[in-house]
């Protein structure tokens, strides 16, 4: 499809514009959009908002334009992908893009930040993400989103967390840390316990994953539409 056709193709009906998702739904096998992809990244990246399906026709597009894949809106792709965590997106991402993309050392560096989240090893990811703020400060929001997900991890695992644990993971200490758990025990239903030798304890909510009784109770529980499927079977 040629330039005439494509800017066709941004056009409603009456001259109305197309919006990325609609360019997306309607369009998203023609390289012709590949400039309004590029862009609506970085739009992406200021207004801190998220559109995966955009992003992942992008790096589509860029399997077969190749030689127009820019490396700076690859990186702002998977560091995007990242803050979604636990939601799988980094892997998506990852499958579509080239092999030999993904031993340039930028890249390189995200896969191992990307492991790092995935088994847990906050420490290491966030002395690994500070030798590399160049790639990662570019998008505003990062270490909020990944805070955010290493706190949805230690829910997932823990009742109770010492002070020092959560510091580690999240990066925060001090003051900060002070006035982050004032919020969390006030909007959140954390609990903050003295312990001996220990400093302090938080006591996270429970839920099905951190509490074996929870998660008996819930597994025991048959929602009612699988019971009303029985019934035609039984009779």
């Amino acid at each position: 499809m040629g330039r005439e056709a494509a800017a066709a193709a941004e056009k409603g009906q009456g001259g109305t514009a197309y919006t990325v998702e609609q360019l997306v739904a309607f369009n998203r096998y023609n390289p012709d959009i590949l400039p309004d992809l590029e862009n609506y990244v970085n739009d992406q990246v200021s207004s801190q908002t998220y559109s995966l399906e955009s992003n992942l026709c992008l790096l589509r597009l860029y399997q077969f334009e190749s030689e127009k894949m820019s490396s700076q809106i690859v990186a702002r792709i998977l560091v995007k992908a990242l803050m979604a965590m636990p939601a799988p997106d980094f892997s998506l991402c990852l499958f579509l893009i080239p092999e030999r993309v993904q031993m340039e050392e930028r890249f390189k560096t995200l896969i191992v930040l990307s492991h790092y989240l995935e088994t847990g090893r906050f420490r290491q990811f966030w002395d690994e993400a500070s030798k590399s703020r160049h790639i990662v400060e570019a998008v505003p929001g990062f270490e909020q989103a990944i805070q955010g997900y290493a706190i949805h991890v230690l829910s997932l695992t823990y009742q109770k967390i010492p002070r020092t644990v959560l510091a580690e993971a999240i990066n925060v200490e001090g003051l900060s840390l002070d006035k982050f758990l004032e919020h969390q025990v006030e909007n959140s239903g954390w609990v903050i316990e003295k312990s001996q030798g220990e400093g302090q304890l938080i006591v996270l909510p429970r839920n099905e994953f951190n509490d074996p009784i929870l998660k008996k109770n819930t597994a025991d529980s048959v929602p009612l539409e699988h019971v009303t499927r029985i019934f035609p079977i039984l009779s």
